[in-house]
């Protein structure tokens, strides 16, 4: 039943252009890949010089069989790259004007595919497929072209934000991640759910976690296709949150022609590039230290993440489950947590706890009343 409304909610979610925009075709003096546009689109598209390497036509194999296209722009002052995942309405023919501006506008060699379905590529749109499709690519980059994560920033638009978290949660070490007007969920841009279902699509509300690079989330407040909530929840979210933006009257595919998006984007970049290798490390460690702070549990309650103890006098960490503690008695009691009362038990019997600060038990009836004095257990 589950894999019956994955496929259906996959009708849903991919719209490739039919016909595509472009074909491709090999060049007869050296068999390199080039690419024309098809005889019914008017699509600016490249027409490569023989000694042009700005560009090359890539034509992928994914495990899953299937071949699928990509462009890769060269920028010669560059020090990044990236790895651009598109929409669910588009294809590489209709993107590389786009391709062309970022390339220069944010000193970056730029490398953009087109899923299994689209344009040239073989196959059919699937969610398998197109995480399928990201990891060839990254894998090409890092053999073809010598491209570690380290200097890689992924950037995923609506849809494309599904196959860009899936492979930003495998990169620890990752340099950034773009994502322009993202989803929580297939199923979460259909109806307001507040549950994950097994068939659901796209399941960014939980790889998001999973992400240990900064993360800039670009959504426009009049998006009437993905909620700009969706962002907002992804922003929140994020383990490394960068500064988000949100453009004022902005929709779900227009957000390019606004100033601020190109301008807060070179931001990034710009931070992204200085960022070193010294202050990556720190981070980590960072982050290290935090789960390692909230790693222990309840005594009580068990397998509950708690938070450093707040009490000066004792150790005991404050129960997340019930968010309080019992009053301390007058004289060096231990303080418990209200609602399982837990305490360490006596040796002799049955309910008092032993003092943190002197190491005696005050043992069980009786010793209530004389909260003042001590016994050695």
């Amino acid at each position: 039943m589950g894999c019956m409304f994955s496929h259906l909610a996959a009708k849903f979610a991919f719209f490739p252009p039919s016909p595509p925009t472009y074909k491709i075709q090999k060049r007869d003096h050296d068999g390199k890949l080039t690419v024309v546009a098809s005889a019914s689109t008017t699509t600016s598209l490249p027409v490569p010089h023989a000694d042009d390497r700005s560009l090359d036509v890539l034509l992928i194999d994914t495990k899953l069989g299937n071949k699928i296209v990509a462009f890769y722009l060269r920028n010669p002052y560059a020090r990044l790259t990236l790895l651009y995942s598109h929409g669910n309405a588009a294809d590489l023919g209709q993107l590389y004007d786009l391709f062309l501006q970022l390339k220069l506008t944010l000193r970056v060699n730029l490398i953009g595919y087109d899923y299994s379905g689209y344009g040239a590529s073989t196959g059919k749109p699937s969610e398998e497929n197109t995480y399928a499709d990201i990891e060839a690519v990254y894998e090409c980059l890092e053999t073809e072209y010598g491209v570690s994560q380290e200097d890689l920033i992924l950037y995923g638009q609506s849809v494309g934000s599904g196959p860009t978290l899936h492979l930003a949660a495998k990169l620890p070490r990752l340099r950034g991640v773009v994502l322009h007007s993202a989803i929580l969920s297939g199923l979460r841009v259909l109806c307001h759910v507040k549950f994950t279902f097994c068939f659901d699509i796209y399941k960014n509300i939980n790889k998001i976690k999973k992400v240990k690079c900064p993360v800039l989330v670009i959504h426009g407040t009049e998006d009437d296709i993905v909620n700009w909530l969706h962002g907002d929840a992804l922003w929140k979210m994020a383990r490394d949150a960068y500064e988000p933006l949100w453009i004022k009257g902005g929709g779900h595919c227009n957000l390019e022609l606004y100033p601020d998006y190109i301008r807060h984007l070179c931001r990034f970049i710009q931070e992204m590039e200085n960022i070193t290798t010294e202050i990556r490390l720190r981070k980590i460690w960072q982050n290290m230290r935090t789960q390692k702070r909230s790693s222990a549990s309840c005594a009580k309650c068990c397998r509950i993440k708690l938070c450093l103890p707040k009490c000066p006098e004792c150790r005991r960490p404050k129960c997340v489950k019930c968010c309080s503690w019992q009053l301390k008695c007058p004289a060096c009691w231990k303080p418990g947590c209200v609602k399982c009362s837990w305490r360490p038990k006596c040796l002799k019997g049955a309910e008092p706890s032993r003092c943190i600060r002197c190491f005696h038990w005050r043992c069980c009836i009786g010793t209530h009343s004389g909260l003042n004095g001590k016994q050695d257990g």
